[in-house]
């Protein structure tokens, strides 16, 4: 790969988009048409599509995100496309009879599915073919890697992911794009190739935060706030106790903390570090126990599975029930002392990974940073912005279940805050 695909593109800007569709300077088949041609010029270096939706619905909506290209995980059925998830096991399968209720909702929302993006197999760790759009030397990430590079390179301004651990948060720092990780339980699953009932929570990609605030609002029907955001309440969480955050991301994490309160936020230190390491370790338990029976007919052709998804699968088999609720308890008695900790605070700041995407293509990094708040059920946005190196860096910001609004607009504060630092004459949204 020659040039960098970033080199080519910029990502998408829904808004723009969105303002264009609704004012009659573009149209949907002009979205969908430019959303083909991104994809033909790119796609040969990116391969983050596993296969296009061969046409454009004949119809639409009258919705606010009517005509806009989507991208959709290949674990998320979309009706007449099969769902393969990045499997040999499901090579020969059948188009999906019917759309799942999360593309269903989209659907509804006005966007047009405009194909599905590569996953890791299952969701899990073996990764598929995508390169990362900022860096093609290194990894996209996983498992919504498809998804994150097709929103970073420009191909569509929103696609969709799914998070057990870190497969949303992770992939979109990597590539340098904004995420949200949906509150467990926010959108019914049904049609999707899950992992973990208790974890598997819906994501989606866009440019920024404000495009994905946008988006959040017309998949909901709940109103944008109307004003600029106040400065938020914040607390720096570090995750020191897990030792696994590079010295480039704990000083990007000092800057950003400083610029929030140049901005005028009040920042204060996270006080329960260990907590938050508690509920990390917690995790992996219930992600395998319930994996192994989740995924009961790939545990018994494992011997077809890569080695990481077998172990994992193997693993669940193997773990005690006792073990199992054991840590069920912890992350629960967790949630109730969280709650005591952050009552007089809007958002949780800190590392979305534990630096700049890793090198190469056979890994696709270290999801641990992700694992408690998901533990935990909350909701997850990725903020970019900061780089080393050249390489993206990407902040998570963690909000109240249930309250994605509220996290979006405190993100999109937090963003703008972050700009303000890099560029002094930047002007706020």
């Amino acid at each position: 790969m020659g040039r960098r695909v970033s080199d080519l593109w910029r990502p998408w800007s829904l808004r723009e988009l969105v303002a264009d569709l609704r004012s009659g300077r573009t149209t949907p088949e002009a979205a969908w048409e430019r959303a083909r041609g991104r994809i033909a010029e790119t796609e040969h270096d990116l391969h983050a599509w596993v296969t296009l939706e061969p046409t454009q619905p004949s119809s639409l909506p009258d919705a606010p995100l009517a005509g806009v290209p989507l991208g959709v995980k290949d674990i998320i059925d979309v009706a007449g496309l099969p769902t393969r998830c990045g499997s040999g096991l499901r090579a020969a399968a059948a188009p999906a009879a019917a759309d799942a209720a999360i593309v269903a909702a989209w659907r509804q929302a006005g966007a047009v599915p405009a194909g599905k993006t590569v996953t890791t197999e299952f969701a899990f760790f073996a990764p598929g073919p995508t390169v990362n759009p900022a860096a093609p030397d290194h990894t996209p990430g996983g498992s919504s890697s498809g998804s994150a590079a097709a929103v970073a390179s420009g191909q569509v301004p929103l696609a969709l992911g799914s998070q057990t651990a870190g497969s949303v948060t992770r992939p979109a720092a990597y590539c340098g794009v904004a995420s949200l990780v949906m509150s467990h339980g926010r959108f019914p699953v049904d049609g999707v190739t899950g992992l973990s009932h208790s974890l598997d929570s819906h994501g989606v990609y866009a440019a920024n935060v404000a495009d994905l605030a946008l988006a959040f609002a017309a998949l909901t029907g709940e109103p944008q706030p109307t004003e600029p955001p106040a400065p938020p309440r914040v607390l720096i969480w570090t995750a020191a106790p897990l030792g696994v955050v590079a010295e480039e991301m704990s000083a990007a994490l000092d800057s950003a903390a400083r610029s929030f309160t140049a901005a005028g936020a009040v920042v204060d230190a996270f006080p329960a570090e260990d907590l938050i390491a508690e509920v990390t370790r917690a995790h992996p338990v219930v992600m395998a126990y319930e994996a192994a029976r989740e995924r009961a007919a790939e545990l018994a052709a494992a011997d077809r599975l890569s080695t990481p998804l077998a172990d994992l699968l193997r693993t669940g088999r193997d773990t005690p029930e006792s073990a199992y609720e054991a840590a069920r308890a912890t992350i629960a008695a967790a949630a109730e002392r969280l709650e005591e900790v952050r009552a007089a605070y809007d958002v949780v700041v800190g590392p979305a990974a534990p630096g700049a995407a890793p090198h190469g293509l056979a890994a696709t990094g270290d999801p641990v940073l992700s694992r408690a708040w998901q533990a935990l059920g909350l909701p997850a946005l990725t903020i970019p912005g900061l780089r080393s190196g050249g390489l993206p860096l990407g902040l998570q910001a963690i909000g109240r279940s249930g309250q994605e609004t509220d996290l979006l607009a405190a993100g999109d504060w937090l963003e703008a805050a972050l700009a303000l630092r890099s560029d002094p004459s930047a002007t706020r949204r």
